[in-house]
């Protein structure tokens, strides 16, 4: 209800775990995430990284692998291709008036992939021009992937809970 911003991603992701993840993989020590670079999820987006440790890794105890498409590539996400695209047929061109015509489309999207599709509305503010320091993000426990290092990445939760076996 605010601004697409890194806070707004990373609360999103959360959102989804606490719903459903806890509960369909209860001992997950990872979560990997793939996204677009755009926006406020944009590769250079300092606050992205720093919004993933707080509300995903610290939170959940989890690392968090992130791996994106390059620029001008997102197109090739299958989310776009099995889910983006049903809700455009579904809503057919109609106008998105009202959020709670705008959520019935979304909702009402039956894939025939096999997909479940669940719209929620983030309500929280979402705070505009967050500013993360360089110092702040050597202490991130970031490690780069040897490919693309810029791109994907996994950050690590400051300390790593106990595991279970």
């Amino acid at each position: 209800m605010s601004h697409n911003t890194p806070g707004f991603a990373a609360s999103a992701i959360a959102r989804r775990r606490e719903i459903g993840g806890l509960g369909a993989y209860p001992g997950a020590a990872r979560l990997l995430t793939v996204a677009g670079g755009g926006g406020g999820n944009g590769n250079r987006c300092r606050a992205g990284k720093l919004n993933r440790r707080a509300k995903l890794c610290d939170r959940f105890g989890l690392g968090v692998t992130v791996c994106r498409y390059p620029p001008g590539c997102s197109k090739w996400n299958p989310v776009e291709h099995r889910l983006v695209s049903e809700i455009s047929k579904n809503r057919a061109g109609k106008p998105l008036r009202a959020l709670g015509l705008t959520l019935g489309y979304v909702r009402g999207t039956t894939p025939t992939t096999g997909l479940t599709v669940r719209a929620t509305v983030e309500e929280g503010p979402e705070r505009k021009g967050q500013e993360v320091a360089k110092e702040d993000l050597k202490k991130l426990n970031l490690t780069p992937h040897s490919v693309h290092p810029h791109w994907s990445y996994t950050i690590s939760p400051v300390q790593q809970p106990p595991r279970v076996h």
